[in-house]
């Protein structure tokens, strides 16, 4: 088995498309399908990008086929869902085939900062890893983040997975549940939301009673995401 045969069993495995795997990592359409095909071998620097695109996988593994296909052993995750409407009760959330299953970027802290931006797209470089979560099928789920700090602590630990859903087009907000916030001043913020003392206004509330609620103006909010789920390491 070649490197290239073993980057596929890793992109079945991932439950990732050919395609999306060739645009994470710079592939023209169709390269990788055809080298595959064709049993060709890949160059070095080409296996030294997608290892750091893709840094869960074992350098070894790749290129000898000796030892296990990721790195380490990740700890236990748990998954939990924030509160849904009624209309998610009666949808089963079992996994069916997983590769039917869109994996959700997880992104760095420097490109979340521009989720507000309406032209705002994920670039491979910004993408720190992806999951294949089953409960998140029906959720829309646009990116992942991690969360730092201890301002939302106890919901939150800094280290959590959080999964958010852009607000699009849409000026409803659902009062007193958890968003990522993008604004101008303060950057990135991970807040409950309440209503703030006139139209203009919103308040930001953390779960950590030693961080004090704030007011932030709406036109200082470049975009808005609410979190539909959290995967918490035990």
């Amino acid at each position: 088995m070649s490197a290239l045969d073993r980057l596929k069993e890793y992109i079945d495995y991932k439950g990732i498309s050919i395609k999306r795997f060739e645009e994470s990592v710079g592939f023209s359409n169709g390269s990788f399908g055809s080298q595959l095909r064709n049993k060709k071998t890949i160059g070095v620097d080409k296996l030294e990008y997608i290892l750091s695109v893709y840094p869960e996988i074992n350098t070894e593994w790749l290129l000898t086929g000796k030892g296990s296909m990721l790195k380490g052993t990740k700890q236990h995750a748990v998954v939990m869902m924030a509160d849904q409407p009624d209309s998610f009760a009666d949808k089963k959330q079992t996994a069916g085939n997983i590769t039917d299953l869109t994996p959700i970027p997880l992104i760095n802290p420097i490109a979340i900062a521009k989720f507000g931006n309406p032209d705002f797209q994920i670039a491979p470089q910004d993408i720190e890893d992806y999951y294949v979560i089953p409960k998140f099928k029906y959720h829309k789920v646009d990116f992942m983040i991690e969360v730092s700090g201890s301002s939302m602590y106890p919901k939150y630990n800094s280290g959590d997975i959080i999964a958010c859903t852009i607000i699009r087009g849409s000026r409803f907000i659902q009062w007193n549940k958890c968003y990522v916030i993008a604004t101008r001043e303060q950057g990135v913020l991970v807040k409950r939301i309440k209503e703030g003392k006139d139209n203009n206004n919103i308040l930001a509330v953390s779960e950590n009673k030693e961080y004090p609620p704030f007011e932030i103006p709406n036109d200082e909010i470049t975009g808005i995401a609410i979190v539909v789920g959290v995967i918490m390491l035990e």
